[in-house]
């Protein structure tokens, strides 16, 4: 268990405060929510509608700032409460009952990943100059990761960042770059070291995405919505404080990052294709009769029974000081399993009714669902780098073999 902060509240005294707060200041409804059908797993809005929700979600997070739950675990000194990790996950599981927002993967990649890394490795000049709005929701904050021949190995990056006086000039191509288009900072991974591979000889910076030579292009997904992006870093110029950690030590900066991404990766209750969802699927299309549909919705409130007991394992593990190791890697092939069920389900259950919208309500929205839904088996890492992870650092088997970087075949153009 964590340690208890002294001087912090007791957690039931934390909680009845903390609901009757929510109870008080979160927003009654939506405006952006949508179909209440919507079961999609990558956002599909308009852009006009994803902005707006964005601004709703900006001005809530602004509001939990102001009323002190915005970094609850974190040190006062930088914009925390200073209380422990047993409060801040007591009042996210609050703030899931009794807010209904949507979620946006933006906001929580912004607040959950970027901050704290910042947090951990920026100077003292980006600290004051980002932190406080990453937290209150005036800034956002995209990963530049993932590269189109590098995919989810990334340490095999090709974007370059070379000296120039007293900083850096960046160019190359980042991809599946989430919320990019609404971003204002992006979280780079760079080679800063000529002729180096692999992770050696990298960096990370912090880069504004209204920078001269970034140009975002929209990736038109096929469930129709355009979540992912282009980036392409055109010389663009940047200082030497805009470095996190130092310099060929990028690496250690990126998996921290990951880190984070894994432990927030378990709760992804704002994702369409819930147990309670199929079930009203069930009873609108009669089809809880069938002995093979029963079957399958145990077999997914099982698997989310069992995510959330995982969960609560790992939040016990990680507040008892223990290294997270392969466990979010575990947790996400589980997930992406149990997504894949659900949509097998949906699919068993309205069979040509995913065709074509006829005016159903609750029928064709599932189309969105079994599209997107494939998409997470790439998204924060594929499938076969997590079983990778899981292998090397959960089973000790020795690392998969690598065939040389100049040997390595290269798509084509």
């Amino acid at each position: 268990m964590t340690a208890a902060v002294t001087g912090a509240p007791e957690l039931n005294d934390h909680m009845a405060a903390a609901r009757e707060w929510l109870a008080e200041n979160a927003p009654a409804t939506s405006i952006a929510a949508g179909d209440a059908h919507d079961v999609s797993v990558f956002h599909n809005l308009p852009y006009d509608t994803e902005s707006k929700l964005i601004d709703e979600l900006r001005a809530w997070q602004r509001t939990k700032f102001e009323g002190g739950y915005a970094a609850i675990s974190w040190p006062s000194d930088l914009y925390g409460a200073g209380l422990s990790t047993e409060h801040e996950d007591a009042f996210k599981q609050a703030e899931a009952e009794l807010v209904p927002l949507p979620r946006h993967e933006l906001i929580s990649v912004t607040v959950n990943l970027i901050a704290p890394t910042i947090r951990l490795f920026a100077s003292e000049h980006v600290r004051s100059m980002l932190l406080p709005g990453l937290l209150d929701g005036s800034l956002l904050a995209c990963q530049l990761f993932s590269e189109p021949s590098a995919g989810s190995d990334l340490a095999n990056v090709s974007t370059r960042a070379t000296r120039d006086g007293d900083g850096w000039v960046v160019s190359g191509q980042k991809v599946w770059t989430s919320g990019a288009q609404f971003a204002d900072w992006g979280q780079a991974i760079v080679r800063t070291e000529s002729g180096s591979s692999g992770s050696r000889g990298l960096t990370t910076f912090v880069i504004p995405m209204n920078a001269e030579g970034v140009e975002i292009r929209p990736i038109r997904q096929m469930s129709g919505g355009t979540s992912f992006n282009e980036v392409f870093l055109n010389d663009v110029r940047i200082p030497d404080s805009y470095r996190l950690g130092e310099v060929g030590d990028g690496w250690s900066v990126t998996r921290a990052t990951l880190g984070f991404e894994r432990a927030n990766a378990s709760n992804k209750k704002g994702v369409g294709g819930s147990f309670d969802q199929l079930l009203e699927l069930a009873q609108r299309t009669n089809s809880l009769q069938h002995r093979d549909v029963r079957t399958s919705l145990a077999d997914v409130r099982l698997r989310e029974v069992g995510a959330e007991v995982a969960l609560r394992r790992d939040k016990r593990a990680r507040d008892a000081g223990e290294a997270p190791g392969a466990a979010g890697s575990m947790r996400k092939l589980q997930w992406v399993t149990r997504l894949g069920l659900v949509s097998d389900l949906a699919r068993t259950m309205l069979g040509e009714k995913l065709i074509a919208d006829c005016g159903d309500p609750g029928t064709f929205s599932w189309n969105a669902h079994l599209l997107g839904a494939p998409g997470y088996r790439i998204a924060g890492g594929t499938d076969q780098i997590q079983r990778s992870i899981i292998a090397e650092r959960h089973l000790g088997l020795p690392p998969e073999p690598r065939a040389p970087k100049s040997s390595r075949t290269e798509p084509p153009k």
